[in-house]
């Protein structure tokens, strides 16, 4: 008699049919649930790591459009030129005392002028000081609709001594501050000198002024 029988007959109880717990082996490999969800999202780099997909960097680069937008510069009334800057000291009982002193030149280019000189422990009030001055001592040039000098004109201020004279189609032909001045002041096709050895860049502007000055309508 078998096992089998041998067993039904002393137990009673017939035994279970064995299952096999094997998996069968098939070729296509099995792919995970979160394989599948990056392949749906996107590529794979070469460790398995899901890539984000473009749109989605697309959506990210996207410039937000600023609120309100930025508002326009309002173009100031005269143009400004500093055309020397200077630091001085003081000394004090209790030690040194520096402030800033600021030459400048503004205009209109249409045939209005200004040197000012501004001083003040800080920069920007020194600027400010020299534009409030500039406007003070603002000029009015004489001269005709292509913005040509009438005639020459030879003055000197302090150490400083300039000359100008017409000069149709040659441009503008002039140095130092006293260029600055006339193109502030709009004026073309003219030829200036400075006669003095002077280097003080304030008072050959100042001299320039006044050779402007000098100028007398047709």
């Amino acid at each position: 008699m078998s096992e089998t029988k041998q067993q039904e007959a002393t137990t009673g109880v017939t035994p279970e049919p064995e299952v096999s717990t094997a998996t069968p082996s098939t070729d296509a490999p099995a792919v995970s649930e979160s394989g599948a969800a990056a392949g749906a999202a996107g590529a794979t780099d070469g460790r398995g790591r899901g890539t984000r997909s473009q749109g989605g960097n697309d959506r990210r680069n996207q410039r937000r459009p600023r609120r309100g937008g930025r508002p326009e510069r309002v173009r100031p009334e005269f143009d400004q030129k500093i055309i020397s800057i200077r630091r001085v000291t003081r000394v004090m009982a209790g030690g040194r005392r520096f402030s800033f002193s600021v030459a400048m030149v503004i205009g209109d280019r249409r045939g209005k002028v200004g040197v000012g000189i501004g001083k003040a422990g800080d920069t920007q009030l020194a600027i400010e000081k020299a534009v409030r001055d500039a406007k003070k001592h603002m000029i009015t040039v004489s001269m005709n609709k292509e913005g040509h000098l009438p005639h020459d004109v030879h003055t000197k201020y302090a150490s400083s001594e300039v000359m100008m004279m017409p000069a149709p189609g040659r441009g503008l032909v002039a140095g130092s501050s006293v260029r600055t001045v006339l193109e502030h002041a709009g004026v073309k096709d003219v030829t200036a000198k400075i006669f003095s050895r002077s280097k003080n860049k304030l008072n050959n502007a100042r001299a320039a002024v006044e050779a402007l000055k000098l100028l007398k309508k047709n």
